[in-house]
């Protein structure tokens, strides 16, 4: 029997895991400064990973995801989007959701349990970052709809990890991107792991890109830990977004380093040797040999760099420390747009206790 149809997933890679080009590159790349603000970013966001776990070892922080390995992916959705686009992120997004405007405290405040480190409107018209596995896709499809609907110029990107292309919620919101023609780029960090269970345990796909191929949309897969090959396929992605009303699945292929979160331990369920391999191909070092290679980098720029990057890095920390906490009452407030008056007894108690404990505080 013949098939009807063929489909293929390309694969993009322009470095090789010791950074050297092993095809063409992109014309953008002749963008010197842009080069370096790549590898500055990722620096610098992995300058605060470990400053964020550092905290929340001493119990400054909550719950803590880290972007350990994965920091190109991040790095290369935020400075390819525009002001007028909408990032629906993820909980490894901090270096896009950073480029976007937001504050190193405000990731912070988010993850020290203070809701104020989600309001990320202040800053533009991206989401606050989603935890529930996939729920964000079918928000990002909601907001791309909107922009179809208003005629807006803008691109909606969503991400999410590799365990939540499992779920109904993504390929509900492919489908719908393909039957309506969104203006979406969805981007799968693919780091291997969810949580514990590996790639090969949740499904037997050749590739996850691969996916989009049921949803009638582009799919394209490329080295995670290859900066500018997530680049070039953002920039594209994004182009056929805003101009074509074209959806595109990218497959950003990259290692989880880390645990899943702190409240994990990765030990229990992966060889160490596998995560020694995988360092011999994460994306800081691979990029600073490809600026090394183009004279564009050195040992004083790099230590010039680390400094201004722990400065950047502590002055968020100082200004997240200083956060007064939000009032009581608050847990309250924000749920309804007018409080009902079912609560209204409940949150004056809360008012009422939180000035008997304040009162006996000060009076100690």
């Amino acid at each position: 029997m013949r098939g009807r149809h063929r489909f293929a997933i390309p694969f993009f890679r322009y470095l090789d895991e010791e950074g050297r080009p092993e095809d063409s590159l992109p014309l953008w790349t002749r963008d010197h400064d842009l080069l370096k603000a790549i590898y500055e970013s990722m620096v610098l966001t992995r300058t605060f990973d470990q400053k964020a776990i550092a905290l929340q070892r001493t119990g400054q922080l909550g719950t803590y995801p880290s972007t350990l390995g994965q920091e190109a992916i991040g790095t290369c959705i935020g400075l390819a989007m525009a002001a007028e686009d909408v990032l629906v992120p993820y909980y490894r997004d901090s270096a896009a959701q950073v480029l976007r405007g937001m504050g190193w405290e405000e990731i912070l405040l988010y993850w020290g349990g203070d809701e104020r480190g989600g309001n990320a409107n202040i800053h533009s018209r991206d989401l606050p970052v989603c935890v529930p596995v996939a729920t964000q896709l079918s928000q990002a499809a909601g907001v791309a709809t909107a922009m179809t609907i208003k005629g807006h110029a803008g691109a909606t990107v969503v991400t999410c990890g590799d365990g939540a292309t499992s779920k109904g919620d993504f390929l509900e919101a492919l489908n719908v991107a393909g039957v309506w023609h969104l203006p979406l780029v969805v981007v799968i960090n693919n780091n291997q792991w969810a949580i514990s269970v590996p790639l090969d345990q949740q499904t037997a796909t050749a590739s996850l890109a691969q996916k989009a191929i049921a949803a009638g949309i582009d799919g394209v897969q490329v080295d995670g830990n290859d900066a500018i090959a997530v680049y070039d396929a953002l920039n594209n992605a994004l182009e056929k977004a805003r101009h074509n009303a074209q959806a595109t699945l990218i497959e950003a292929v990259t290692y989880r380093l880390s645990d899943h979160t702190t409240a994990d331990d990765a030990s229990r369920y992966r060889s160490q040797d596998e995560v020694r391999k995988n360092w011999q191909h994460e994306p800081i070092l691979r990029f600073r040999n490809f600026l090394h290679g183009l004279e564009l980098w050195d040992v004083e720029q790099e230590q010039a760099l680390l400094q201004n990057c722990q400065k950047t890095v502590d002055a968020g920390v100082d200004k997240y420390l200083a956060q007064k906490p939000e009032a009581p009452e608050a847990m309250i407030d924000y749920l309804y747009e007018f409080v009902p008056a079912s609560l209204e007894s409940q949150r004056e108690a809360i008012i009422a206790k939180a000035a008997s404990l304040n009162k006996n505080h000060q009076g100690a």
